[in-house]
């Protein structure tokens, strides 16, 4: 069977002062406080999200 790839994402900002698109892809992503990982299979859309709100997370390896 072939493996899907999955990419780690941890939520490193606070959606604060955010604008209300930005909180809804934290939440899309899997995130909703500080320091939390999601991790999600690697598609064009879920590397769109993260590219959307690229200073609140970060990759991790």
């Amino acid at each position: 069977m072939a493996t899907k790839k999955t990419v780690k994402v941890q939520q490193i900002g606070s959606p604060i002062g955010r604008k209300n698109d930005q909180r809804a892809t934290l939440i899309g992503l899997g995130l909703n406080k500080l320091n939390r990982v999601s991790e999600l299979e690697d598609t064009p859309s879920v590397r769109g999200m993260i590219n959307k709100v690229q200073h609140l997370v970060q990759i991790v390896e």
